[in-house]
């Protein structure tokens, strides 16, 4: 199948498969006679792992971890579960970061009076004058 297809099939776009296979992370397609990209059943399922992963939260590197194990017939599912929890950490402290990042703006917006003067906590915030994060209690 063509890679408008598989485009279609994946939700992906045409430049998003290219830019995989440019950097490895799914192999090259054959090209049939017009030369043409000729994706198998195969590689389709597997730009729907990578699919899969990204839409879990995984990054290129962890795409590649996680399609190593895939291949590999000893894999332990130990590793899997290890890879998986890191990724949980990861995103637990990225979301406590923008829990603070949303305070901190709270704050602000809070204190400002949002009217016609010129004076603005905000501004001052992002000047550096006054803090963005919220006091650690």
């Amino acid at each position: 199948m063509n890679i408008s297809k598989v485009a279609g099939l994946t939700g992906l776009t045409a430049k998003t498969l290219r830019y995989y296979e440019a950097i490895g992370l799914i192999p090259s397609p054959e090209r049939g006679e017009n030369g043409y990209r000729s994706y198998s059943d195969a590689l389709l399922r597997r730009i729907r792992f990578v699919k899969n992963a990204r839409e879990a939260g995984f990054n290129l590197d962890e795409c590649r971890e996680l399609l190593a194990l895939h291949d590999n017939e000893c894999r332990t599912s130990a590793e899997v579960k290890a890879l998986t929890l890191a990724k949980i950490d990861d995103l637990e402290q990225r979301i406590a970061h923008m829990q603070m990042m949303l305070q901190g703006l709270r704050r602000l917006a809070d204190q400002c009076h949002g009217d016609g003067k010129p004076q603005c906590p905000i501004m001052e915030a992002l000047d550096g004058s006054q803090s963005v994060r919220p006091a650690k209690e």
